[in-house]
Parts: C-alpha cells; structure tokens; sequence
C-alpha cells in the first residue's frame, strides 16, 4: 500500500471525533424545545460532534478508496470498545474520600458509566459498525457508477443511507437493553437523522474543499472498480 502525508492524521481525527461524540452520547440529552409535527426534536448531545466523523468517512474513501476507509472504520471500532473497557475498569475501582464528597461513583455511574453499560456499547458499536460501512461502500460505488462526477449527491446520498442505519442500530440497541426510555425512540431516531444529514449537507462546502486539496496533495484519486467490499478482509 501507497505512503501518504495526511492519511495517519485524518484517521486520528476520525478516532478522535467518534470516542469524543459517544461519550457525549451518554453524558446528556439535549432538548432546543422545538418541535416537528408534535414530536420533540431531543438528541443525545454526541449528535452535535458525530456527524463530522462521516465527513472524515466520505473524504476517506472519495481520496484514499474503501479498503483503505475499511482499515480506519476497524481501527475506530477497536478504539471505541477500548475506551469503552477502560471506562468500565475505572468504574470498578475504589473512590478517593474526598471525591467521593463532591462528586462520588453514583454521580460517575450516572453519566460516564453508560459508556461501559452493555447497551451503550453493543448500540455504540452496532450502529458505527453499519453505520459507516454502509456510508462508505455506497459512496465508493456511487463515485464509479458516476465517474467521479457529483460529489455533493455521493456525500449525501450515502449520508442518508449510512446515517439512518447507524441511527436505528443505535437507538435500538440502547434502547432495548434500557439505556434510554423507549417513549423516546421515534423522538431519538427522527431528531438525530434529521440533524445528522442536515450538518453533512451544511458542511458540503467544506468537504469539497478539503477532498480536493488532499487529491492534489497526495496526487490520488482512488476508484473502486474491482474492490472487494468484504468488510472483514480483502486485498483489492
């Protein structure tokens, strides 16, 4: 495989935008009040950050090709259930006196302990899992089927797949094993898939620029053609 100047960058920032966003995840429910045919647009607040990790995902396998994105896609899934598991043993341990005073392990269980939970984490990595491997071989396939041609439908289109599915794996799975309430499930589903499509669709502009910067700089320009979108392994 090729050596490229920014790849290790942007596949940190993508490490870095998914921990961060699921963390956030469990810390808090945001609620604007506003409202869409009576349904309450709440979302948890990791809405705010994670729709930036597809931007990263559509700029991955626009530049670099899908195998290359299948290897940041695995190493984020990986980072995601290390952070969850160190999560997890810092809650176990033993609570100094004094901040057990001013903070404590009920109040450390109540926010940051659902990033250890089963549900938060099976939902976490259920939806990110789908989620952007759907974003990125619908893209990869688009750009060949229209010749490179359009970024703005590929960067959408494959937003609306790969963020509806990321979504309700999400929702649901934290749901079912009783991270949030299922009298916001639709509320949840619809609030976050509104407002995940619609940030990629406001920074389009942004990802065109930064897609053909880095096709300059790294002088590629990668097509699928006779890729093999096995998620688990492949060498083409």
């Amino acid at each position: 495989m090729r050596s490229y100047k920014y790849f290790d960058f942007i596949m940190a920032f993508f490490v870095a935008v998914l921990i961060i966003s699921n963390v956030a995840s469990s810390a808090k429910i945001v609620d604007w009040g506003i409202n869409l045919f009576n349904l309450p647009l709440a979302f948890d607040a990791g809405t705010l950050l994670f729709p930036v990790s597809y931007i990263f995902g559509d700029i991955l396998t626009e530049v670099y090709g899908y195998r290359r994105s299948r290897r940041v896609i695995w190493a984020g899934f990986f980072s995601l259930l290390l952070a969850s598991l160190s999560f997890y043993i810092i809650g176990i341990l033993p609570g100094e006196v004094t901040w057990q005073e001013y903070a404590g392990d009920d109040a450390y269980r109540a926010i940051l302990g659902s990033m250890s939970s089963g549900g938060i984490v099976l939902g976490s990595l259920a939806g990110f899992w789908f989620g952007e491997f759907s974003n990125s071989f619908v893209l990869a396939r688009m750009k060949v089927l229209t010749n490179g041609r359009w970024l703005w439908m590929r960067t959408i289109g494959s937003t609306l797949v790969g963020e509806l599915v990321d979504t309700i794996a999400f929702v649901a799975v934290a749901s079912a094993l009783g991270v949030f309430p299922w009298s916001l499930f639709l509320t949840l589903i619809v609030a976050n898939y509104i407002f995940k499509v619609g940030i990629e669709a406001a920074m389009t502009p942004l990802t065109y620029f930064a897609v053909t910067k880095l096709k300059h700089a790294e002088d590629e320009d990668y097509y699928d053609r006779e890729t093999n979108f096995n998620p688990f392994w492949g060498n083409r």
